[in-house]
This record gives structure tokens, sequence and C-alpha cells, in this order.
């Protein structure tokens, strides 16, 4: 070999095992951010706190609120960014990282949803992939009114339990299908990066509400269980959208308000579905689901707490008993495989009730089904047809005197039936429409999807929410 080649060949074997020509060109840092606010709710003059871990020495902090239109009411520049280990028990238990970012909220903050964005950004590495980079991470948290009832009589409670039990980060949710190994945990912590399913089902409810001149005050589904003595100030409670998970206190506290004489909407569907507990001061929840039997309290002999379905028959409360309907009577349309090519729209029966008032619609009529407003999750009844009509058998929990207004067909998926023992597996149910009175007036929409109707400005479905709004809500 020609010595010339013999030199180049040494310098580059050296050069490639040489710890400064590694330094020299090593890849940047891989640029990251992520965070979350220290509690899911807040009142004006309290301490709103994100935690929040990146690779950035700096990040930007904008804070908006959500409502019928995005208002920007905060823009912090240099925040001071520190990155923090995740703890193996990050989902359960939380992630424990300090407070990188702390204000008082002010008190000209209206209640409602507020998004969080993080952003950060640099130039890449010194040396190679140079170029500049950005990151966006994102989580939320609510304000509650200063003086409840104050400047509405309507509560919005937004389901903050049913997005902490989808959210996998870290590794895992309530649920088997997005956890890590597919191994489904049964404690979930508000302590982590959320995941937020407030742009699906309340963020058009409140879109269309706002820009129709209706004001809500806002809380979260933990705020019925640790501050009950809000709801006295309201006239009607609002669910919107995928309302599954409920504490017991939380179902104590609004059946009492609805016994008192208050108000209850559910534009919900698999509303009160199961039962939770919730642990270290609202800041986690505990369900076994459908291991029911590995929950500490089934050893216990005293099972009104076992955290499993409502309507499970050791637990003996199902969900039908404050909402008039339920997943067991319910299933799925458009969803899971059921029901794909359905219609997605309720069959009127009583067109002449308060509900339709205005909409003009007669008995057999359909609405709803261009926004498939029947759709995803649905909750019906046990009922029976009498000259045509669906008349509640009342022997699953319904309340005596609940009327069916609508319906549509649902039917569980397979295996389905696995949750609910003492249960056909292949029964046909429906998305039950409906409203009974005891005390005060309880309406359910019996699907997740109503919101969906307003957002497409379906006009039976914003004539009949005016209804039930202007009724109940002052």
């Amino acid at each position: 070999m020609h010595p010339f080649r013999v030199s180049l060949l040494l310098i580059v074997i050296i050069s490639s095992f040489s710890p400064w020509a590694q330094a020299d060109v090593a890849d940047p840092k891989p640029l990251f951010l992520e965070g979350y606010a220290g509690q899911v709710s807040y009142k004006p003059g309290e301490e709103l706190s994100l935690h929040v871990s990146t690779s950035s020495p700096k990040f930007i902090v904008e804070i908006a609120r959500l409502g019928a239109q995005r208002e920007v009411v905060l823009t912090k520049p240099d925040v001071a960014g520190a990155e923090f280990p995740i703890p193996e028990n990050a989902s359960s238990h939380g992630c424990q990282w300090p407070a990188a970012y702390k204000l008082a909220i002010p008190d000209t903050w209206k209640s409602g949803y507020y998004h969080v964005t993080l952003k950060a950004e640099d130039g890449g590495g010194k040396f190679v992939q140079r170029g500049r980079r950005t990151v966006e991470a994102s989580c939320f948290f609510i304000v509650r009114a200063a003086q409840a009832g104050k400047n509405s009589k309507i509560l919005l409670q937004l389901s903050t339990n049913t997005y902490n039990a989808y959210n996998n980060w870290g590794g895992f949710s309530l649920y088997a299908y997005n956890g890590r190994a597919n191994v489904q945990g049964h404690r979930v912590s508000f302590e982590r990066p959320p995941a937020s399913q407030f742009p699906n089902w309340e963020q058009p409810f409140v879109a269309w509400a706002e820009s129709n001149g209706y004001v809500f005050d806002f809380a979260a589904n933990s705020d019925l269980e640790f501050h009950p003595e809000d709801l006295k100030a309201y006239k009607l409670v609002l669910s919107v959208g995928h309302d599954e998970y409920w504490s017991s206190l939380m179902r104590d506290h609004l059946e009492a308000f609805i016994k008192a004489g208050g108000n209850v909407a559910f534009f919900s569907g698999n509303t009160c579905c199961w039962q939770v507990r919730s642990e270290d001061a609202g800041q986690a929840l505990t369900c076994w689901k459908q291991w029911y039997n590995v929950d500490p309290l089934y050893r216990s002999g005293d099972h009104k707490l076992l955290s499993t379905l409502w309507s499970h028959h050791l637990v003996e409360r199902p969900e039908n008993q404050l909402t008039g309907v339920g997943f067991l009577f319910g299933g799925y349309h458009r969803s899971h495989g059921q029901f794909m090519d359905g219609k997605a729209s309720y069959t009127v029966h009583y067109p002449d009730h308060w509900l339709y008032a205005g909409t003009g619609l007669k008995r057999g009529d359909e609405f709803g089904g261009k926004d498939t407003i029947v759709g995803y999750e649905c909750d019906g009844c046990e009922f029976e047809l009498r000259d045509g009509l669906p008349i509640p058998t009342y022997r699953d929990g319904t309340p005596e005197g609940f009327v069916i207004l609508g319906s549509c067909p649902a039917k569980w998926a397979p295996g389905d039936s696995v949750f609910y023992e003492r249960f056909p597996k292949d029964r046909i149910g429906a998305a039950i429409l409906g409203t009974y009175a005891r005390g005060g007036t309880v309406v359910t929409a019996g699907s997740t999807d109503w919101a969906h109707g307003l957002r497409g400005k379906d006009p039976a479905v914003e004539q009949i929410t005016r209804n039930v709004l202007d009724r109940l809500g002052r």
C-alpha cells in the first residue's frame, strides 16, 4: 500500500475513536417540553402552579380561555426550564415535578376552561444538525366562579375524571388497549401531563352557548365532591359529552341537589357508568373496573363503594336512578362495529312535550342524523312498546314518571357483557332522550355526541337545547 494511503487510513481510524472528535460532531440533545397544572380547578385569587420538565433552558407560557372565541389572557416568555426524572409510578402517583411558574388567578379571569400552551425553541446542534427547532405542549385548568351563581345560574361541570381515566401518559390508564404491554392500571393521577377530551364534546357546546348569549359557570367533576356548597347557588347543572367516571360523593351531592329542587341536564352518554374513589384529596382516582374482585373493598364485605360499574349487582345503584338511563340498556351506535350504517338520529315520540316546543317536529320524525347526534356511546332504559310508543318498565332503576321522548337503536360490542354479570350478551338496546321530575327536573340526551348537533347548527338540536336551558336554568 502507498505510504500516503497508510497515513490517511491511520488518521481516519484514530479520529473515529478520538473522544475529542466525537464530542465535536455529537448529535444535539432532543428538544422536549411537557407540563401540567398543579390542580384541576381554581378560584380567582388562588395560586396557579405549572409543573414543567424540558430540555430547553427557557420556555414560553401562553394561557387562553376557550369559549365562543379563543381569548389569550396571559403570555409569559423566558420562564426558566429544567429537566426532571419521570417516576416509575408517574401514571398512578404523579410526576412530583416542582413548580416552574406560579400565578395568583386574577379576578378578571372569567369562569371557564383555560388552555395552557407551552413553547420552546433552539438552534439545533453546535456543529451538526443546525437549524431552528421548535416544540409545543399543552395542559389545562378550570377557573370556577369567584362567587357561585352570581353571574350565572347554570353550572357546567366538565368531565375531567373521564379525561384522566383515558390518559396513558407515563404508560398506563384505566384501560388496557392504550397501556404499556396492554396492561390496565387501576389508579390514575392528575399530577402528570393531561389528555383532554374537551375539544370533542364540551367545547362545541360552550362555543354554541356563548355565541347565543348564554353564560355558564364552570367546574370540574371533582368539584361536585369537594365543593358541594356551591351547588345551592345554581338552578341547573349540566353534563356534556363523555361523563363516564363518578365518585359516590359526586353522585350523593347531585342527587341531594335534585331532591331539593335543582335541575340537571345530561347532554352526555355513558354517563356515571363507573364508580371511582378519589384519593390524595382529589389528585388521583382509583377504579378497578371489571376486576372488582381485586379491589380491597371486595374482601371487606361492604360493596357499596366498590370501584366497578354502578349498575353491578354488588353495588346495587344503577345510574338510571340518577340520569333515568344507563349503558346496560344502551350501547354503541356508529362505533365499535355496532350500527355502523345507522341513521344516528332520534325518532320523535310525544312531540307536544315542552322539550320539542318550537321545533315543528311530529311523531315519527327524525332529527340530528346529519351531525350523528346519536353516536359513540349511548344510554337507554328497559322499555316495552304500547301502541307503537316505548314505555319504561321501571324495573332497571329508571325513576317512575320517566318519559321516553326520542329513541335510536344501540348495541353492545362483543365481549362487553363480560363486565356485567347476569346479563345477556347480544341484546339490542337504544339511546334514549327523556326526562323525569323528582323535586327538580332531570333531562337526559342519552348520547355522548349531542353537542355535535350544535356544532353543525341542526335546528331541532339547537331549539331543544334552548328549551332546556331557558326552562330549567332561569
